[in-house]
């Protein structure tokens, strides 16, 4: 009994020093606590690395299609190199707009702007939850704190008539990993650098519906 008894207090005192540093990863109430490198997968990771090449070739392919204006008209939303603190939207309700850049097929445009829809931002341990809850795309996901720079979103995408996602990582073509940001004082962005599905960058704007 002693040594059990030294065994556990041993481990108790590590679990206090060391924390969640060690896999596998530590859960509370059956949730992973875990960074978002450790939850991407490996194309997502490289998807994410490269978004500062995405954005610039997904802007010179809209302008070079005669989409200037249209993306001029959209201010520091689509500006790449923005960079503001607190990115991290709080938990609400939100009006969720996707823009697409950049076609990488032959029958869309190289700029496509939809109307808003719905989408709501709940609290997660590790940081928050997001669905669109309207459209034909329905991006979902949760949203994990980088750096004061940014937050990072991992999700998949739900279609049509569909009632759930499928779990990240389990379909590729589905995955979908995005850079979450501050833009002003009530307006944030998600941009995800070279999607699966055609354009070099969807942007999405997210404004609160209150």
């Amino acid at each position: 009994m002693r040594i059990a008894s030294s065994w556990f207090i041993g481990c108790a005192a590590l679990l206090l020093l060391g924390g969640c540093s060690h896999r596998p990863p530590c859960t509370d109430g059956g949730v992973l606590q875990r960074p978002w490198r450790t939850a991407a997968t490996e194309d997502d990771r490289k998807r994410l690395s490269d978004w500062r090449t995405a954005w610039l070739e997904a802007l010179d392919k809209a302008r070079k299609a005669g989409h200037g204006s249209a993306i001029d008209r959209e201010g520091d939303l689509l500006v790449p190199d923005l960079v503001l603190a607190d990115p991290l939207p709080p938990p609400g309700d939100y009006r969720c707009r996707m823009i697409k850049i950049g076609a990488i097929w032959s029958s869309v445009p190289e700029f496509m702007s939809y109307p808003p829809v719905r989408c709501h931002l709940s609290p997660r341990d590790h940081g928050l939850r997001f669905t669109v809850l309207e459209g034909a795309q329905r991006p979902r996901g949760n949203v994990y704190r980088d750096n004061g720079e940014r937050g990072i979103f991992l999700g998949t995408m739900v279609l049509g008539d569909e009632h759930k996602s499928i779990g990240y990582g389990l379909d590729r073509d589905r995955d979908m990993a995005g850079i979450v940001q501050r833009v002003d004082a009530r307006r944030w962005r998600i941009a995800f650098p070279r999607p699966h599905w055609e354009s070099t960058l969807d942007v999405m704007e997210l404004t609160p519906a209150g």
